[in-house]
């Protein structure tokens, strides 16, 4: 894998470059889909490459884990060959949905032991199995395993979460390194850098990762409960320290102005179920502010979905339309919602990009940061 730094925005640390991939180039700065059993919700792959413009997606490894399992995913030649997608995939270790199974985990220094969500069955991810694990399902980029430390947490638990997750970085790194990709293309494994809110962990944390000379690094720990302000804070300390040649990953972030946010400090990748998920739910991003599709407004609006927009659901479907199958519970509304929020998402980075080759980038993010938050 290699990674181009094309230009960095003269006024900010906003920078775009190219990450290259056996499955593909992805422009960045880039958006994720997200894609956690294999599936990006409610959306043909189709349309995700020719409508919405996805250049990469992601898969869980702890979903992919339990189903449809190791077994099938090996027998299928890998997540590529299973969901039938031929462009670059990315996979999170599955170690923050671990740890949000309060209650029925167990964390020590050998790894993690969790009963499944399905069906109460025990399992256990060690740095070892994990890095097997996501062999297994051939993503193009894996995730070290770590633990996602609360937003809110005390220094001294930060730093022994810190501790562990760097123990299990190193363990990681020695298993990546001994193993051989399963299907006959390249593969990377990114440390993430982990410290919560507190610059002298972030700070280690950064140190410990850059020794191992990675491909890219992730930055996780964040939108997990602190302000945003927080997260911003982080990322102004983080970034600088990260090596300016390899891309760096903001984990679960976000809404469209914390990614503006993010691109303007240094990110070029990003994913979030917010897209999807808030779509589901009614909820439509646009250029110019947010739209809730059950709103009482929209039952004679006519007008199509989004006249800025750049799928075709927005131009072939109304405003009233799309009102209607929400109040009705139609599943189709779930889909076109999806559709044009990932659309958006996409050119929202696209456009940032645009910007940043034009030397322009953060007077233009200065003047739609207002609108995209607005509630219409």
């Amino acid at each position: 894998m290699t990674f181009e730094l094309i230009k960095t925005d003269e006024n900010s640390a906003a920078r775009c470059g190219v990450l290259t991939t056996d499955h593909g180039k992805i422009e960045t700065p880039i958006f994720m889909p997200v894609g956690t059993v294999g599936s990006v919700k409610g959306v043909y792959h189709r349309d995700l490459k020719e409508d919405i413009g996805a250049q990469i997606i992601l898969g869980n490894t702890y979903h992919l884990y339990l189903r449809p399992g190791l077994d099938i995913l090996r027998s299928a030649g890998g997540l590529h060959k299973f969901i039938s997608w031929d462009g670059p995939i990315l996979t999170d270790s599955g170690g923050f949905q671990v740890f949000s199974l309060t209650g029925i985990r167990k964390l020590t220094q050998e790894g993690c032991t969790f009963q499944s969500h399905i069906d109460g069955s025990r399992h256990c991810f060690t740095p070892e199995n994990n890095v097997d694990t996501q062999r297994i399902i051939g993503a193009d980029i894996m995730m070290a395993l770590d633990e996602c430390c609360p937003g809110d947490a005390d220094y001294n638990y930060a730093a022994k979460s810190l501790k562990l997750t760097q123990n299990w970085l190193e363990r990681c790194w020695r298993r990546y390194k001994e193993t051989e990709p399963l299907y006959g293309y390249y593969q990377s494994l990114f440390p993430i850098i982990q410290g919560c809110t507190y610059p002298d962990l972030r700070l280690r944390s950064v140190e410990h990762a850059v020794k191992l000379d990675a491909d890219g690094y992730a930055i996780g720990g964040l939108a997990v409960g602190e302000p945003a302000e927080e997260m911003y804070r982080m990322l102004e300390l983080t970034c600088p320290a990260l090596p300016a040649d390899k891309p760096r990953y903001l984990m679960g972030v976000g809404t469209p102005l914390n990614i503006l946010e993010g691109i303007e400090r240094g990110v070029d990748m990003f994913d979030c179920v917010m897209p999807t998920r808030n779509g589901r739910n009614g909820m439509l991003f646009t250029w110019e502010g947010v739209m809730n599709m059950r709103n009482r407004k929209w039952a004679d609006d006519f007008s199509e979905l989004d006249p800025m927009g750049t799928s075709f659901v927005d131009h072939q479907y109304s405003k009233a339309y799309l009102r209607h199958l929400f109040i009705a519970g139609e599943m189709f509304a779930a889909q076109i919602a999806s559709e044009h929020n990932l659309a958006f998402y996409l050119d929202l980075v696209r456009t940032a990009r645009k910007h940043i080759l034009a030397g322009d980038f953060k007077a233009w993010k200065d003047s739609v940061a207002d609108k995209l938050v607005r509630r219409l």
